[in-house]
């Protein structure tokens, strides 16, 4: 076994990951000869990139068939990027895998409001969960916003309700909470909310996957 290691500079590894996942996703699209051009008939390259970086996190293909892009997301969320918005997660785990580097050259920050003491009192007064209290909490920050919710569908809920609301007008919304209880219906709900999205149909996602497509951004609005 040990002769079927590939020995790669360190450097070439990320490149060499995302020519693998685009030869195979060509290699999957049917089409006879097909090559990149078969890719960019479904996706821009913007989503290409969204969706070859979230492959690249998780091993799993199937989010070439289950990310939704709203028309011209990921060019509103780019330029969102580079006008300076904050990002605003539902998990530290998803705030700690942003580039936060990358989204500082542009001005940005980062933001998770799920563990602050005020976040967590209000819940448990009213009975709800620490992630719909943190979306309120976000909701109040002055500055052009992204939302990346990748593990409670209830922030996506009470997201929607902002929204509906016209208490926030999120610059982009990267749906992608994981489970099984109201999951599906948070992600199918939040694509009826006339707001930009980034849609993980079904019950996959996480809080790499959120982080995943934040960074995809960043670095495709890094290259422009």
């Amino acid at each position: 076994m040990f002769e079927d290691i590939h020995f790669i500079k360190p450097a070439d590894i990320e490149k060499r990951s995302m020519a693998i996942i685009e030869e195979t996703l060509i290699r999957s699209s049917g089409e006879e000869g097909a090559d990149r051009s078969a890719l960019l008939k479904r996706f821009s390259e913007e989503e290409l990139a969204v969706v070859k970086r979230c492959i690249h996190t998780s091993a799993d293909f199937d989010y070439a068939k289950n990310l939704r892009f709203s028309p011209g997301a990921c060019e509103k969320g780019m330029e969102a990027l580079k006008k300076g918005a904050h990002i605003v997660t539902d998990t530290t785990m998803a705030a700690s895998g942003i580039n936060k580097r990358a989204l500082a050259a542009f001005g940005g920050q980062v933001h998770c409001f799920i563990g602050d003491e005020d976040v967590a009192e209000e819940a448990s007064k009213r009975g709800v969960t620490r992630s719909a209290v943190s979306m309120e909490k976000a909701a109040g920050l002055s500055v052009p916003l992204i939302f990346a919710i990748g593990n409670a569908p209830t922030a996506l809920i009470r997201l929607y309700g902002l929204i509906r609301e016209k208490k926030v007008a999120p610059a982009l919304v990267i749906g992608v909470p994981v489970g099984f209880v109201n999951v599906v219906e948070s992600k199918e709900l939040m694509m009826k909310a006339d707001r930009p999205y980034i849609i993980a149909r079904g019950r996959k996602g996480g809080s790499n996957i959120a982080a995943a497509i934040c960074n995809a951004l960043l670095y495709a609005a890094d290259k422009r």
